[in-house]
């Protein structure tokens, strides 16, 4: 549900006019709960008019990877939860319901679907008690603190606070165009320049892993021909010299054997297992 396109207010009203405005929308929206068209329009008012507190209250989440318009719909939803759940009674000031329940839905949206890689629950729950003790250790120290302070102040180990911190990126990862310290000769250089293409020998250790039990099913005869033939460039009728036959009785032994070979590659053949 998208909120923000055409509810704010003509005109912004301070704090004491909201107060009272919301009040009085809620009186009647209390006592239109029967009537399903006055009671959206009327919940929607309520919505326009205290959308900059929800705004305010998403402001506090940001810098922490997460795009502020996502973070001002979450808010939003947590406005209109407070609109339909309070009890518009003497003495229930809606503020001192909403603020908490948009509060508690942004960080229930930061806990459950926030994470583009979700780290463990403990991981996610240290996060905001590391930020604060950094924050307030900073104010105490005039400098940034190191993991261990950070460790002893919430009496941790360093290695907890290490792992936590470790995983703040997993809200927005850093985009592969990225720009990150340059090389030695100072040309602009991106996070994916510095990830390494594939490995060709990884296609060479897994064909040689499938082609070795079908190589060693070979005979000693038809194994010296293929090499011979595939890896040497040595022609048919030189083959056919060496082990005493025919070329045509070459070119037939070499075919069966690719054949076969190829038959056990693809499971048509079974291939015979190791003695």
């Amino acid at each position: 549900m998208t909120l923000s396109r055409g509810l704010d207010p003509a005109e912004p009203l301070d704090r004491s006019e909201r107060r009272a405005l919301t009040e009085r929308l809620l009186r009647q929206l209390s006592a239109a709960r029967d009537d399903d068209v006055e009671t959206t329009d009327l919940e929607e008012q309520v919505i326009r008019i205290n959308m900059p507190v929800a705004r305010d209250i998403a402001r506090r989440f940001e810098n922490r990877g997460i795009a502020r318009e996502d973070l001002c719909q979450v808010a939003y939803l947590g406005l209109v939860k407070a609109v339909r759940r309070h009890d518009a009674q003497p003495g229930h000031d809606f503020l001192t319901f909403a603020v908490p329940t948009i509060r508690g839905e942004l960080r229930r949206w930061f806990r459950d679907g926030g994470w583009m890689v979700r780290p463990p629950r403990s991981v996610q729950e240290l996060q905001p008690r590391i930020r604060t003790a950094e924050e307030d250790l900073a104010q105490r120290l005039g400098r940034t603190p190191h993991e261990e302070e950070i460790a002893t102040e919430l009496d941790l180990a360093p290695t907890q606070v290490r792992r936590a911190r470790a995983a703040e990126g997993c809200f927005h990862p850093t985009s592969l165009d990225a720009g990150v310290a340059g090389s030695e000769d100072d040309r602009p250089v991106s996070l994916g320049d510095r990830i390494g293409a594939t490995d060709p020998g990884f296609d060479q250790v897994e064909a040689r892993a499938a082609l070795a039990p079908v190589w060693r099913a070979l005979s000693a005869k038809e194994r010296s021909m293929v090499e011979l033939w595939l890896f040497q460039d040595v022609t048919q009728a030189e083959i056919g010299r060496r082990i005493g036959v025919t070329q045509t009785q070459v070119s037939r032994l070499i075919a069966a054997a690719l054949a076969r070979m190829r038959g056990q590659l693809e499971g048509i053949v079974p291939t015979p297992r190791a003695a």
